[in-house]
């Protein structure tokens, strides 16, 4: 496999076409078959294990539960382990689906829940993600197309803060480019819980 790209985030790996054009289009309709939960402003799906957004941590046992990964999940984390993209295969995917307009606020996906490597597949329209640097404040775009996947590791992953603007279109080469629909499919690990 070629060296994967590197981006001024350190850490961070930014993979496009990782799914063409058709294999998006038939991953999306079998995300869209799956049930759609509208507990935020946004629909999620999670599978594996549910993510408690009010104390942000993994839900307890007992606690919520989310449906197993389907089979679509299982064959792409798969994949991403063989590929040595992550240290093995997921065990929580979160399905995020954002309408032009809507973003998430400046974050790092919870460090004491979630393993070391986090990957994000997208489907569907293109947009701007935003990394700061907490230290310094500085701000670093990265384009996310269609079919990209994009690897947070080390400082990306633990130190870096990521954000979507809520907005309706992005800066482009060429101007501004209007956003659509666009789903993204998250994989992580869960932190190891041993004392």
């Amino acid at each position: 496999m070629p060296e994967p790209p590197q981006t001024a985030v350190p850490g961070l790996l930014r993979l496009a076409d990782w799914l063409d054009a058709d294999a998006c289009a038939a991953l999306l309709a079998r995300i869209d078959a799956g049930p759609w939960s509208a507990e935020l402003r946004r629909r999620v799906q999670h599978y594996g294990h549910r993510y408690d957004y009010g104390r942000r941590t993994v839900a307890a046992a007992g606690a919520a539960t989310a449906p197993p990964l389907p089979g679509w999940a299982l064959d792409l984390a798969g994949r991403l382990a063989a590929e040595g993209l992550m240290p093995g295969p997921a065990e929580q995917v979160i399905v995020n689906e954002y309408r032009p307009g809507q973003g998430i606020s400046a974050h790092v996906d919870c460090v004491p829940c979630f393993g070391p490597v986090v990957a994000s597949l997208s489907l569907g329209s293109a947009c701007v993600m935003d990394f700061t640097e907490p230290e310094t404040g500085r701000k670093v775009p990265v384009p996310l197309a269609p079919g990209s996947l994009t690897v947070l590791a080390g400082p990306a992953r633990h130190v870096w803060r990521h954000a979507i603007a809520a907005r309706r279109s992005d800066p482009g080469p060429g101007g501004r480019v209007p956003r659509g629909r666009r789903v993204s499919v998250t994989f992580r690990t869960l932190a190891d819980r041993r004392p």
